[in-house]
Parts: C-alpha cells; sequence; structure tokens
C-alpha cells in the first residue's frame, strides 16, 4: 500500500479524492442553510394552514384538535397578523422562554448561513421564535414558536446524506481521473523509461532509439529531446570506437614507422660531415624534421595508451619558431615561386609554451593554408602574426586562399567531419584545437570569406603567472 501511495498514480488518486470532498465541503455549507430556511419555512406554511382551519371554524376548536393541529404544523404555537391585529390562533404551553427569534423575510444568504451554522453546532434543544409572510397574502405577517431540535435532527440527517452523496462522488471522480491519467500520462511515462532502460543496456544499437509516438504535446517534446539525444549519443560512440581502433592501428604503424625513422637519424647525422654547402645547410633542417616525427611517434604511442603529456612550458623566442615553420612548408612546398611568406612576429616577443606542440600546431594551419591557395593554381600569401596583451599572447594565421566551404565551417574541430579539403579525414585542425587547449588555450576560426581565412590562437599568460606566484 505505501509503495502504491509513492506512485504517481496512487497521490494523484489522493489528491483527486482530497480536492473534490473540499468541493463537496464548500457545498455542503450553503445546502444546509438552504435546507434550514426550507424547514422553516414548511413550518410557516403548515402554521398558516392550521390558523386557517381554526379562523373558518371561528376560533373554536377542541383542545385535542388544536393539539394535533400544532403537532401536525411541527410548532408550539402560531401567531398571525391580519388587518393591523395580532392574533394568537393556536397556542400550547411553551417549556422554556424563547431563546431566539429569526425573521425570514429580509434575511440575506450570509445571515442565512451563519444562523444554520448556529443551530447545527448548538445540540440544545431551545425554543425559538420564525417569522416569515403569509403565502397567498393571506395576512401581514405569521410567526411561530418552535424547538430547535427536531430541525437539529433533520439538518443532521440531511448533512449526512449530502455527506454520503459527496463521498460517492469523490470516490468515482478520483477512480475516472485515475485511470484517465493513468492512460494518458502514467503508462506514456512508463513506456519512455522503459525506452530509457532498454537503450541504457546497449547504447551503441541504433534500434533501441526512441520513436517518438506520445499524443500529449509535452510527452511528444520528452520523446523527441530523448530521441535527439540518443541518436547524439548512438553517433559518438560508434566514433569513439572507431577512433580506439584507428588508434589501435596508428599505435601499431608509429611503433614500427619510429624505428625506420631512428635509422633514418642516423644516416643523417653522416650527412652534417658533408663538405656540400646546400647539404650542410639542409641537414640541420633534415635532422629537425626527423626529430620531431620521432617524437610525434612516441607521442602517438603515448596518446594510445592514454598517457598523453601535458605540454612542457619553456620560454622561447616565437621568432625563430615561425621561421623554422614558414622554411620547413618552403622545403615541402610543389610550388615555391606561388605562395610567398609573410612573419610579422616581434623579434623580442617571449612567449611561454610547449615549443614542439607550437610547432606541430602552427605546422599544421601553414599547411593547410598553402593547400588551399595551391587547388586554385593562383599564387597566394600566408602571413603569420603574433603579439600579446596583459592577459595573453595571441598568434594569427592567415592566408589570401578560397576561404572554408560552409561544411567545414560547420564542423571546423570535430574529427573526421571537419575536412577542408578533398581526400583531407578532418583531423589536422581537431589536433591542433586539442593542443592549444592542453595550454589552457583557443583556437578559433577568426575569418574565412573569398577574401581568405584567418585562424586566432590564444595563449594565456595566467599560467606563467601562477607558477611564478608559486615559485
Amino acid at each position: 500500500m505505501s509503495m502504491f501511495l509513492n506512485t504517481l498514480s496512487g497521490r494523484f488518486l489522493i489528491l483527486t479524492t482530497l480536492f473534490v470532498m473540499l468541493a463537496e465541503v464548500l457545498i455542503f455549507v450553503p445546502s444546509i442553510a438552504r435546507y434550514r430556511d426550507d424547514y422553516l419555512l414548511l413550518r410557516l406554511e403548515r402554521a398558516q394552514i392550521a390558523s386557517l382551519a381554526t379562523l373558518a371554524n371561528d376560533g373554536m376548536v377542541s383542545p385535542q384538535l388544536e393539539k394535533e393541529l400544532l403537532a401536525n404544523a411541527g410548532v408550539l404555537n402560531v401567531v398571525l397578523r391580519r388587518d393591523a391585529v395580532r392574533q394568537l390562533v393556536l397556542s400550547s404551553p411553551i417549556p422554556t422562554p424563547v431563546y431566539h427569534t429569526y425573521d425570514l423575510r429580509h434575511a440575506g444568504q450570509v445571515e442565512l448561513v451563519r444562523d444554520a451554522l448556529a443551530e447545527f453546532l448548538d445540540p440544545n434543544n431551545r425554543v425559538i421564535r420564525v417569522i416569515g409572510n403569509p403565502v397567498q397574502d393571506a395576512g401581514q405577517q405569521i410567526e411561530v414558536t418552535l424547538n430547535s431540535g427536531p430541525m437539529r435532527k433533520a439538518m443532521i440527517d440531511y448533512g449526512l446524506r449530502i455527506l454520503a452523496l459527496s463521498a460517492v462522488i469523490s470516490v468515482m471522480t478520483a477512480l475516472l481521473l485515475f485511470f484517465a491519467v493513468r492512460r494518458l500520462l502514467v503508462l506514456p511515462i512508463r513506456q519512455l523509461v522503459h525506452h530509457m532502460t532498454a537503450y541504457a543496456e546497449a547504447p551503441e544499437d541504433a534500434r533501441r532509439v526512441i520513436a517518438p509516438s506520445a499524443s500529449v504535446i509535452e510527452l511528444r517534446e520528452a520523446e523527441d529531446a530523448l530521441q535527439s539525444l540518443q541518436t547524439q549519443l548512438t553517433g559518438a560512440l560508434r566514433q569513439k570506437e572507431r577512433l580506439a581502433q584507428l588508434g589501435g592501428a596508428v599505435a601499431k604503424i608509429s611503433h614500427d614507422l619510429r624505428n625506420i625513422l631512428t635509422t633514418a637519424q642516423l644516416f643523417a647525422d653522416r650527412m652534417e660531415e658533408s663538405q656540400d654547402p646546400a647539404v650542410k645547410r639542409a641537414a640541420p633542417k633534415l635532422m629537425g624534421s626527423i626529430g620531431r616525427a620521432v617524437n610525434l611517434c612516441e607521442g602517438t604511442l603515448a596518446f594510445g595508451k592514454a598517457q598523453e603529456p601535458p605540454p612542457m612550458l619553456t620560454r622561447f623566442a616565437l621568432r625563430d619558431l615561425v621561421e623554422d615553420v614558414i622554411e620547413g612548408e618552403q622545403l615541402a612546398a610543389e610550388d615555391t615561386g606561388a605562395l610567398s611568406y609573410i612573419a610579422d612576429v616581434p623579434a623580442g616577443l617571449i612567449i611561454r609554451a610547449d615549443s614542439e606542440q607550437l610547432h606541430r600546431v602552427l605546422s599544421n594551419l601553414v599547411r593547410n593554408a598553402r593547400q588551399a591557395i595551391l587547388a586554385t593554381g593562383k599564387p597566394g600569401t600566408i602571413e603569420i602574426g603574433a603579439g600579446e596583451d596583459e592577459s595573453a599572447w595571441w598568434i594569427r594565421v592567415g592566408d589570401t586562399g578560397p576561404g572554408l566551404p560552409p561544411k567545414a565551417r560547420e564542423h571546423l574541430f570535430t574529427p573526421f567531419q571537419g575536412g577542408a579539403r578533398k581526400g583531407g579525414i578532418g583531423l589536422g585542425l581537431a589536433i591542433a584545437a586539442e593542443l592549444v587547449r592542453g595550454h589552457g588555450g583557443k583556437l578559433e576560426l577568426a575569418r574565412s570569406d573569398e577574401d581568405g581565412t584567418e585562424f586566432l590562437i590564444r595563449l594565456p599568460k595566467m599560467i606563467a603567472a601562477a607558477e611564478t606566484a608559486a615559485g
């Protein structure tokens, strides 16, 4: 029973019964007042008939008949006022003095309710006087005296019948509402919970995504929202599974690639001993590229083991890093004559970041810009600018390419969805954004239109400030 009372159906049933009973109680008091008024008017009417029968016999009635007339009218005596004469028509001994006089000729609703409650709550049998207008204009006024006990008993009997009827109506109404709400609300909610439970058992199974079917608008909105959430979650789980599988494959490839690059690094060391000026100039770049490739493989292996290390923050001159990125991209460019690079970075700008991770971020952005410009077959410019304010360092990477397509902008930093060029897999910008977030910063698209594209990197200084304060 207690479990039923804790359910939505049980509580709704109880509340409905209580509210209907409250409504019946509000109706009960005026009903009792109206019953009392009708009761007294009936006594006045019977008393008038008895008095007219007496007057028809010139007031000559036997004591036995007078007693029967008073008993039939339910009163103790009758006073009739006719032709400005007040006449005691029927009378009998009054056991106690008159307790109260009620004039029904001008009584309002509030007064009737008040007098009815007073009589209903008073357990004593008292003698009361009641004044009213005779029916059919048979005189100016009629008044009677009677005992209040029988009237109170009749009022209680009537009240009990009203309460019993109210209880039956309350229970029937509550049951009807209970089954209606159960059918329209409770059962759909249970079905919704069942769908949620079934989906939670196998969220990767798209067949368990709820199909909205509720006819109630609010429940239909809840089902639509749940369907959207489940669809997104199922897609995310599938994508996560594919990423996990890809991560395992990449980890294996990176392991073998690291060994290959280590061998290439040994050969590159020997190139530094060459006397050829071009070789001597290219050897450091080659060593740096191979070193970054080895670090990338090691980082990929660490990421596959969920051991991605935090950025190693050091202070360095940003201009040197930017020039290194530009030189590396110039060597990789298919047509160096079609591209021009601008490094608008103050020579004395020192930032605090992980140089290797920032090199990967800038290389990714510049490479995307280079590939976008070369795809047009027209010359273009790539510019890297930087500066600082009180709270952060900022780096801008812009180009004069064709701009990003709308689909690429919508999912720009989402893996496998933000590819900006044909053949791309959409991982570069996602990785770059993740590396910047690791610094506590943000990578965002500042502009992309027919005049080109510009990305903005912001790296907060608060990290350095906190470490300085700690030291």
